[in-house]
């Protein structure tokens, strides 16, 4: 009998060595630690299903990994651009503190950024591997300099795909598309064509004849189920970017068709949203492309290729999330899904974000994993992307540095109903920010220009009230927040 019992008990750790030879892996002190899986969505505003959105959107990957973990319905990036929303949260810095503003700069010319620590760096410094993957830094698909240029550091990681100083692979092209010289891409325009004052080829939507399999961001993604279909001798830091429903909405057909026109809800507009706005806010405002849109019939079709776009990287979360479930990992590690800014659809007459109002600013941002009790929660505060960096130093068991800017979450991860003082700040350009909190969106430009909106009753933030005296009191006390330092642009 002892002999049965010997032999069953080796049988028994040799099954246990098995199931968990990867999942158990340690850092450099020998502690087990969770693993990070860091999902970026380009471009994603707040119209999928678990936030709320306008109309039906089908999104049921990204509700299901909401129902994971923890909702913030109320978050908010630090920037309404790629490159500083993005230099931001991988670093954990302000763009008024780094003088990081728009798409065209490099965030490493920063003083506050040349020795900053990113996320990848302070994982790999515990004992981790970093690895990403597509868009996580700034990047576009069309072009390459300039405007376009790629921002990623490659020395901060381990590996990256296709390669670290490419972060997104060949994209898929309709026909009628030149490549030129220099890695840019050009064509005359297929929904979109007839905009003035920005290239046809920046806004522009098409359903293409195409698979799933020939896109860049289903690359991506069966690159990320590569790396989760690995044995990991360590614990794991992985970003995956996907880049739609970043423009040019170009995906295949059938999620065109998940939105037929007659079907579609148009956002509402209000005649004369405007007039009482800064004029600074306005001058942000692409009113030529809303008037277009209008007068040529249009704007329905631009909707539905946004939400074909939004529907398309739902997909490919969903297939990275099969394999996720089905990995070694699934027990192990914590998953933060975010998007870099929100995206205007015709709201306040305004496309894409570059503005201090909500549909630019608010975000999708969720967080799963293993210390998570009570996944399926929402948390309504108001929070910032500056959040994540030290919400994941904390998760993971380190300690916070002077670097980090921003409140890591974990409070609101075990009690999403708790309260929280601190507002988001979002910052566009160089001392214009807005303040928002469970409540309000307060906005101060450079040159003194206020705007209030009261989100319990004007949600759509159709009416300024930073003109009525009873105000004065709340705004200055939201004045407070704003940022105290606002470096000078740099890097361009």
């Amino acid at each position: 009998m002892r002999s049965l019992i010997v032999i069953f008990s080796l049988v028994v750790c040799l099954f246990m060595s098995g199931c968990f030879e990867s999942a158990a892996v340690v850092d450099k002190d020998g502690l087990s630690k969770p693993n990070v899986l860091f999902i970026a969505v380009d471009d994603l505003n707040d119209w999928v299903n678990c936030i709320g959105g306008r109309q039906g959107v089908h999104t049921p990957n990204l509700d299901r990994l909401a129902g994971m973990g923890v909702l913030f319905t109320n978050a908010h990036c630090s920037a309404s651009a790629c490159n500083p929303s993005r230099a931001s949260i991988m670093t954990g810095v302000r763009p008024s503190t780094s003088g990081v503003y728009y798409n065209g700069q490099s965030w490493r010319q920063s003083e506050a950024m040349k020795d900053a620590i990113t996320l990848p760096e302070f994982f790999r410094g515990k004992g981790y591997s970093a690895v990403g993957g597509g868009k996580i830094f700034h990047c576009l698909s069309w072009i390459t300099k300039g405007y376009g240029k790629q921002r990623n550091d490659p020395d901060i990681w381990d590996d990256y795909f296709p390669s670290k100083t490419q972060p997104m692979p060949e994209a898929a092209w309709p026909e009628g598309v030149e490549k030129r010289d220099g890695g840019y891409v050009h064509w005359k325009g297929f929904g979109g064509a007839g905009i003035k004052g920005r290239p046809s080829h920046f806004f522009d939507w098409l359903a293409l004849d195409k698979e799933d399999s020939e896109m860049a961001d289903y690359k991506v993604v069966d690159w990320a189920i590569s790396e989760l279909n690995k044995k990991h001798d360590k614990p794991f830091f992985q970003a995956v970017g996907i880049f739609r429903p970043h423009i040019p909405w170009f995906v295949p057909q059938k999620y065109f068709d998940l939105y037929p026109l007659d079907k579609l809800k148009l956002p509402e507009i209000l005649e004369g949203d405007l007039d009482d706005c800064s004029e600074i806010g306005q001058k942000f405002c692409r009113r030529n492309w809303q008037t277009w849109l209008v007068k040529h019939d249009k704007w329905k079709e631009a909707v539905q290729g946004y939400l074909a776009s939004i529907s398309f990287a739902d997909a490919q979360l969903g297939r990275l999330l099969d394999a996720f479930e089905a990995s070694d990992y699934a027990d192990n590690t914590v998953i933060v899904l975010w998007s870099d800014h929100g995206m205007h659809i015709g709201e306040k007459e305004h496309w894409e974000k570059f503005t201090l109002w909500e549909e630019s600013t608010r975000v999708p941002l969720m967080i799963a994993g293993p210390s998570i009790k009570q996944p399926g929660r929402k948390s309504n505060q108001s929070v910032s992307l500056l959040d994540v960096f030290p919400t994941l130093v904390e998760l993971c068991g380190y300690e916070t540095f002077d670097q980090l800017e921003g409140q890591s979450l974990v409070n609101l991860l075990h009690d999403p109903a708790a309260t929280r003082k601190r507002p988001a700040i979002t910052t566009w350009g160089r001392n214009n920010h807005a303040v928002r909190t469970e409540r309000w969106r307060y906005i101060h430009y450079k040159n003194g220009d206020q705007e209030l909106y009261d989100h319990n009753n004007d949600p759509d933030e159709y009416h300024n009230l930073a003109g009525d005296k009873k105000h004065a009191p709340l705004m200055k006390e939201l004045a407070q927040w704003l940022p105290k330092i606002n470096a000078d642009n740099v890097g361009r």
